[in-house]
């Protein structure tokens, strides 16, 4: 399964939100340096979707704000 997801990097909390079935918003308190942010925003995924971080994978937009992660 393959979803849309918008970081919002900096945030003052760590949040999840769904939009719809595919698309989702994540904000983090890590910044956008050297993975960081990606990494958080995987780490909230799994707890959110309650998988293993293993199962989730980056697709697409590892420097772009819209991004594009593969669940397996």
């Amino acid at each position: 399964m393959r979803i849309f997801v918008t970081a919002k990097p900096n945030a003052r909390e760590d949040k999840v939100e769904k939009i719809d079935q595919g698309h989702f918003i994540v904000w983090t308190t890590e910044p956008p340096v050297k993975g960081q942010a990606n990494f958080a925003i995987i780490k909230l995924l799994a707890e959110y979707l309650k998988t293993p971080r293993l199962n989730i994978q980056i697709i697409s937009g590892r420097v772009s704000k819209n991004k594009v992660f593969e669940i397996k």
